[in-house]
């Protein structure tokens, strides 16, 4: 379990409007820190045109190295750690490209820099 790698992650059980069931998520977390066999994640849903106005819904097109079946968006606003027991099927990985995209979006998030 990498940085850029996508995996289906069991959300579940959420609160209120958290991201829920199982779904793609990218790891986000630097592959070298951490004690814990934790992972800090973004989840990924739904592209709807709608997302465009907001900079921290990152749009990922399906490729082969992605994994992804259809037009899609990271939401960078709900990014967590999780345990690496909801981990449970790798679908693919992001370019460099996309990394720095979803970076971007979590500057934005996090308002670091």
């Amino acid at each position: 379990m990498r940085r850029g790698e996508i995996w289906l992650i069991n959300l579940d059980p959420t609160i209120g409007a958290e991201i829920k069931k199982i779904r793609p998520a990218i790891i986000v977390s630097h592959d070298g820190i951490g004690l814990l066999p934790l992972r800090v994640i973004v989840p990924i849903t739904n592209w709807q045109e709608r997302y465009t106005v907001a900079p921290w819904l990152i749009k990922i097109e399906p490729s082969t190295l992605n994994g992804l079946q259809k037009s899609s968006c990271a939401d960078t606003f709900q990014v967590r750690s999780v345990a690496i027991q909801r981990f449970v099927k790798k679908l693919g990985e992001l370019s460099d490209v996309e990394m720095e995209a979803i970076t971007k979006g979590l500057t934005v998030v996090l308002r670091v820099g």
